[in-house]
C-alpha cells in the first residue's frame, strides 16, 4: 500500500496541476456555475481516463508512430481552446446570464481532454514512473487504472468548484466580466505553457 500511496501522492500534483483542461473548467465553472457544467465535466473526465487507458494499453506509442495525426490533434485541440477561452470571456453576465448561453457540453469536453497534450505528459510520468505490484502485471495495470481514475475525478471536480465558488461571490456584472476574461486569460496561457 505504501506504493500505491506515492502513486497518489506524485499523481495528484501533476495531474491535479494547472493545465488547458482545468482552466477550462476553472472558468466555465466562473462562468456557468458548477451544475450547469456538469455534462463539460463527465465528458472531461471520460476524454482523461481514454487517455490514462490509451497509455495503460499502449495505444499512446501507436499515436505517436504517426506525427501527423499528433499534429492534426494538436491543431485541433488550439482551435478549441481560442473557442473556449471566447466562450467565456464572453459569456454573458447579470441577471439574464443563466439562459443567455449554453456551457458546453460532454462531447467538446471529451474532444479536448483527449487532445490534451498535458493530460499525455502527466498521466504518463506517473503511470510509467510507479511500480504498486511487481510480481503481477494484471494487478499491476487495474490498480493503477482505478488510483488514477479517482485522481481524475477528485481533481477535475475540484477545478470545476474552484472556478464556480467564485461565480457565487461575483454579483457586480464589471467585475464578474473581468473574472471571465481573466480565466479565459489563464486558460490561453496554459495552453501556451503545456505546448512549450
Amino acid at each position: 500500500m505504501e506504493n500505491l500511496l506515492f502513486l497518489l501522492l506524485a499523481a495528484l500534483p501533476l495531474m491535479g496541476s494547472p493545465g488547458p483542461v482545468t482552466m477550462s473548467l476553472a472558468g466555465l465553472g466562473s462562468a456557468f456555475g458548477f451544475r450547469a457544467s456538469l455534462h463539460y465535466l463527465c465528458g472531461v473526465m471520460a476524454g482523461t481516463t481514454t487517455v490514462l487507458l490509451m497509455i495503460a494499453t499502449g495505444v499512446t506509442a501507436l499515436l505517436l508512430a504517426r506525427p501527423a495525426l499528433l499534429t492534426l490533434l494538436m491543431l485541433l485541440a488550439g482551435a478549441y481552446i481560442l473557442y473556449l477561452a471566447w466562450k467565456i470571456a464572453t459569456a454573458p453576465v447579470g441577471q439574464s446570464a443563466a439562459a443567455a448561453q449554453e456551457p458546453p457540453a460532454f462531447v467538446p469536453g471529451f474532444a479536448l481532454a483527449i487532445a490534451n497534450p498535458k493530460a499525455f505528459a502527466a498521466i504518463g510520468a506517473v503511470y510509467s514512473g510507479h511500480t504498486i505490484f511487481a510480481g503481477d502485471l494484471m494487478l499491476e495495470v487495474i490498480a493503477k487504472i482505478v488510483a488514477l481514475t479517482g485522481v481524475i475525478i477528485v481533481s477535475q471536480s475540484a477545478w470545476l468548484a474552484f472556478g464556480a465558488s467564485f461565480s457565487k461571490f461575483l454579483a457586480n456584472p464589471k467585475i464578474r466580466r473581468a473574472f471571465n476574461i481573466a480565466f479565459a486569460a489563464m486558460l490561453l496561457t496554459s495552453v501556451g505553457l503545456a505546448f512549450l
